[in-house]
This record gives C-alpha cells, structure tokens and sequence, in this order.
C-alpha cells in the first residue's frame, strides 16, 4: 500500500503557509500531494489562506470577507509572497490538490472552478463541515472528498459515512486504535496531521494509515524507511 505524504499548505515550516512560494517548494521536496485552505474574497474569489482574518499571515489586518481581491493582493503574505488565488495554484504546480473549504459558500465557488476545468481527478475536497462537504459532493459528481476532525470519537466514521466521504483526516494527538479500526470496517481511508517528527511518523505507520499530513519536507524522504 502507498503511503501518501501531504505539504500541510505548502510546506509551511520552511516557507511561508499557503503561498505560491510554499507550494512550489512541497513539488519540488516530492511530496504526494499539497494541501490548501479556501476562502471568499469580499467580491467573490477564492483566496488560499487559512485564518477567517489577513492578520496572522500577512501585514494587513482584518477579515478576508470584508476585503476584495485586490485589496488582498497589496498584502505581503511573507517574504514579498502575495495572497493567491485557487487559479494560479493550478497554473503555479502540477501537483494533486487537497483544497479545504470553510463553508458552503466557498464550495459552491469551489464547484464551478472544478466543474469548468476538469479537476476531479486531480483535487479532493475536504473540510470540518459536514454540510460543505455534502454540498460539495451534490455539485461536483465523482469529486473526492474528506471529513476534517480535531476533536472526535468513532462518530467521525458515521459523519463521513452520512456525507459519501471515502476519506478521514484526523488529529493524531487523539487518534485511537478503537477509531482506525471503525474507519477501517467503513472502507475508510485515514490521514494522519500534523505529523512533523520520527515519533509522529512512527505512530502512523504503526496505525497503518493511508498518509500523513505535514508541514516539513524531510517526512517525504524518511517516510519511506519508517515501519
């Protein structure tokens, strides 16, 4: 079974998160496949950033719903990295995409970009929610998608199972066996965040999931070795 390393936005422990820059340097580590995070601009676009609000992230201040793309773009997202948008991601790395969406609003945006480009092969779709992960699965036929969780029990794999997830990403620091062997009866695939040292990784590969999420490119390279 492939083991499937993640870039957790990028490979945001060297560069800065959710940024062309980061993304770029995850293809170039060799990881699997890149994680990104959606928002909507105040006029519509779909923005990578992660936080509701610029300020973490950027020198600006404020939430992204209340600026318009290019008010974004005069932001400096680090380095002299400006906020992209989900377009030029696809255009920036050829890489497999696992795109987070924060609400039903961002899926619906999301929807038509997949649905115009011919994305389905190439980007799953997961979040936290179970409704923007339904909505995204009734708009988008054949997408691939997955349910996000921190804090949960064995009810994720029912959340999942109601929603047509085929898909888990869950919180290591409370991953149980009892968890991994409900998704397992579910045909569920399991991925593993953050996962940023040896003992992390021993943990996952001990667990038997499907992948792991990370934010350090070194994990490609020892994840092969780690039983």
């Amino acid at each position: 079974m492939n083991f499937l390393t993640i870039g957790h936005r990028g490979v945001m422990g060297v560069e800065p998160e959710n940024t062309l820059r980061s993304f770029v340097a995850a293809q170039q580590a060799g990881l699997d496949a890149i994680e990104l995070d959606l928002h909507l601009s105040k006029d519509g676009a779909l923005v990578v950033m992660h936080d509701t609000d610029v300020d973490r992230t950027t020198d600006g201040t404020g939430p992204i719903a209340d600026k318009t793309l290019a008010e974004l773009r005069a932001l400096d997202a680090g380095r002299g990295e400006h906020v992209p948008v989900f377009e030029e991601v696809l255009e920036a790395v050829r890489s497999p995409l696992q795109a987070e969406i924060k609400d039903v609003a961002a899926a619906r945006a999301l929807a038509e970009v997949m649905t115009g480009r011919d994305l389905v092969s190439r980007v799953e779709v997961s979040s936290f929610h179970d409704e923007a992960v339904a909505e995204i699965a009734r708009l988008v036929p054949g997408v691939r998608t997955a349910l996000i969780a921190s804090r949960y029990g064995t009810d994720i794999v029912d959340r999942a199972v109601a929603v047509c997830a085929k898909t888990v990403c869950l919180n290591i620091r409370r991953l149980t066996l009892e968890v991994v062997e409900h998704a397992r009866k579910a045909d569920l695939r399991i991925i593993g965040w953050v996962v940023n040292t040896q003992d992390h990784l021993r943990l996952v590969r001990a667990l038997q999931l499907d992948g792991a999420t990370t934010d350090y490119p070194e994990i490609k390279r020892t994840a092969r070795f780690t039983a």
